[in-house]
């Protein structure tokens, strides 16, 4: 493939990690799709070459809600700081605003904020059930746009339709940071459903003023505050050209370190869990208790392995006192060892294959 150069690949991943299915038959055959990352020699930006967006078709199985956890509660609060601090209160729109967790909250504090999402199936009357674009009567102030870039083929189109559909305005921009999924040797958390993997330099492209920009969630995202109306073709410099770590494919094809390999539970059944517990099986130790806060997951089958989610009483309940327990996010071991009451060894996945 002319003007790209490939950096890595994975075969028959499910296409919705997120989704979740009433048996293990289901489970095992649902939809798949291949990973072949390449970054763009004129942009720079770094995207899944075989994806397939005909395939994308979000539904009310896909479960994908954070917000049970107080760490991540915590999160987005520090999220609604930064957007009130540089959006304003009033006249803000959020694209793909989901379940409205974020939205809500913000209107807790105050804001008057409409969302717009198709999938949305509750009852506030401020979200609409369609996409932000033609036909959209409202001009927003400031634009939300929380983990949607990564889902999205052709970004920077998309962000044009933004800017076009709102004539302009500032936007919050936040998405997973590839950074520190190459630092941390991440190989789980890399997957279908996102076809973009961003950087921050590529949002100093893609925008000739940014407002503000940084990490948050313990450098895992990355955000940007910038000016809609001054979005531009990235176009990528000597110093953009991508370096995969030597050994983060050879992470990918080898069970992960001894330690990690004994160990057959894993706490979270999430975008993480679900891949690493398919390498895993693929590496030949498989997962067997699957963990996840979420009631809507507990009893459901994740994609691919076709695990049974539990629920942290029936997950320990099975487990003896000091069994290994894989955290797929590090972030939350301190959370987690308050629930189980320190009883297990809690392994930070991520930090354990650097």
């Amino acid at each position: 493939m002319s003007g790209v150069t490939q950096l890595y690949e994975q075969a028959a991943f499910p296409i919705f990690q997120n989704r979740m299915y009433d048996s293990v038959q289901e489970a095992r055959t649902c939809p798949r799709g291949d990973i072949r990352l390449v970054q763009d020699a004129a942009s720079g930006l770094v995207y899944n070459a075989a994806f397939q967006p005909e395939l994308m078709n979000y539904d009310a199985a896909y479960q994908n809600e954070q917000a049970h956890s107080p760490l991540f509660q915590s999160h987005l609060e520090q999220v609604a700081t930064i957007v009130e601090r540089n959006l304003g209160s009033v006249g803000l729109v959020e694209v793909g605003c989901g379940k409205a967790y974020f939205l809500e909250l913000l209107q807790s504090r105050g804001c008057s904020i409409t969302g717009f999402d198709p999938t949305y199936e509750g009852k506030n009357p401020t979200v609409q059930r369609h996409y932000f674009g033609d036909g959209v009567t409202v001009s927003a102030r400031g634009i939300v746009l929380r983990h949607v870039l990564e889902h999205v083929q052709n970004p920077f189109d998309f962000l044009r339709g933004l800017r076009d559909t709102n004539g302009g305005g500032l936007i919050y921009i936040e998405v997973p940071c590839f950074d520190w999924i190459l630092r941390t040797r991440a190989w789980f958390d890399i997957f279908y459903e996102h076809v973009n993997y961003f950087r921050l330099g590529d949002f100093s492209r893609l925008f000739d003023r940014v407002v503000e920009s940084g990490h948050l969630f313990g450098g895992q995202y990355l955000y940007v505050v910038a000016d809609l109306a001054t979005l531009r073709p990235p176009v990528s410099g000597p110093g953009d050209r991508l370096d995969i770590p030597e050994d983060f494919l050879a992470a990918t094809t080898v069970a992960p370190s001894d330690r990690i390999g004994r160990s057959c539970a894993v706490w979270g059944a999430a975008s993480k869990g679900v891949i690493f517990s398919l390498l895993r099986e693929r590496f030949g130790t498989p997962v067997n208790v699957l963990i996840d806060i979420n009631p809507a997951k507990w009893g459901k089958f994740v994609p691919a392995t076709g695990l049974r989610v539990m629920s942290p009483e029936e997950g320990m309940a099975t487990l003896a006192p000091g069994s290994d327990i894989c955290v797929m996010n590090a972030n939350y071991i301190g959370e987690i060892n308050n629930m189980t009451r320190d009883r297990f060894n809690l392994i930070g996945v991520e930090r354990e294959c650097i």
